[in-house]
């Protein structure tokens, strides 16, 4: 069986901040897995593709199929861009897709993205629709970046990332834990757009507020925060349970970005409070909020863990080809422990061309 694999992965969040492309090499050696990010960027979205996507989920069954096959396509012909100008060789490209609904409990998730226009576009074999197995098999199907913290970053106590939502990832009694933790990037970018800002830089939006602590109280009460993992956040829990919170409550926009920085503090301390001092590496585009991160240094005994930029930017992008390796190998990629499923299981559609 190979050891050594050269894998393009894909990658695009509910912040829509873009579709991250990651050309990764990963190779085994005395059963340890090391990796290496070659090459990545982020292709931004047009206005175009951002309101296609963000109302994929109003569309009708016909409509939603046809943007199935043409987001399939434009992943496809990036990713051709992508090795043309790189001049690469791809075993593959491992394709998370763009998730429109995720409701496990219903056994629904489904992430737009068609593996067979991938292919048909980029010339390439693709392994996409990761979650699929999972929640058929009684799962959350989310969060799936745990197997690859256990076996490329095992020597943090916690991973986190800071995305559209924040997730965290751990090991406790010989069994990886992960769950989604809260909001992130998914309340705070709206909030700086209605100031002008695509995003807040480095949260200095929030460090010019004040925090309300009647809306905090009822953000930090809010029924999800309650229960055990494995549990998981979408877009449907968003729009149902936590905007009206920050919607019944007249603030200032800074002062709601302040309140919502709290909370996301307040939540990922709870998250790691099984640790009084823990090594815990950060990712995402959240880990830019020198606000946020600043806010845990001061409130916790914690060491945080910056690492170099493409690990901060590509970590889940990488991790899904690291998925696809693991489907090529026929090994286990999701986790029970994680995801609550039925059992551990191999996740992932394989489209050979």
């Amino acid at each position: 069986m190979n050891t050594t694999y050269q894998v393009i992965g894909l990658m695009s969040g509910t912040s829509l901040d873009g579709l991250d492309i990651a050309y990764c090499i990963f190779e085994k050696l005395n059963d340890k897995w090391y990796f290496k990010i070659k090459e990545a960027c982020c292709i931004k979205y047009s206005n175009k593709w951002v309101h296609k996507l963000s109302t994929a989920d109003q569309l009708t069954a016909f409509e939603l199929l046809n943007l199935h096959n043409e987001y399939g396509y434009f992943l496809g012909k990036e990713c051709r861009k992508f090795i043309d100008k790189h001049q690469i060789q791809v075993d593959f490209i491992a394709s998370h897709g763009h998730t429109v609904f995720h409701q496990p409990a219903k056994k629904i998730t489904f992430q737009i993205g068609s593996g067979e226009c991938i292919a048909a576009a980029c010339g390439c074999n693709v392994i996409n629709d990761f979650r699929a197995m999972d929640v058929a098999m009684g799962g959350q199907g989310a969060p799936l970046v745990p197997i690859g913290d256990q076996l490329l970053f095992d020597e943090y106590e916690f991973c986190i990332n800071l995305g559209g939502f924040a997730n965290i990832s751990y090991q406790s009694n010989n069994q990886r834990i992960a769950y989604d933790v809260c909001p992130v990037n998914i309340v705070l970018n709206p909030l700086a757009i209605e100031l002008g800002f695509s995003y807040d830089d480095k949260g200095m939006l929030a460090a010019q507020g004040f925090v309300h602590t009647g809306m905090l109280s009822e953000l930090e009460n809010i029924e999800y925060y309650k229960r055990c993992f494995p549990k998981s956040l979408g877009k449907e829990w968003l729009i149902k349970e936590f905007s009206p919170v920050i919607s019944r409550y007249e603030l200032n926009v800074y002062d709601k970005l302040r309140t919502l920085s709290e909370h996301i503090v307040s939540q990922v301390l709870k998250a790691t409070k099984t640790h009084k001092a823990a090594k815990l590496l950060f990712t995402g585009g959240g880990t830019y909020n020198d606000f946020i991160i600043s806010q845990i240094r001061v409130k916790s005994n914690h060491t945080v863990i910056i690492p170099d930029s493409n690990i901060i930017d590509f970590k889940e992008a990488m991790i899904f080809a690291f998925l696809g390796v693991l489907r090529k190998r026929g090994e286990v990629n999701c986790l029970k422990s994680v995801t609550g499923a039925l059992s551990d299981n191999i996740g992932g559609k394989v489209i050979i061309v």
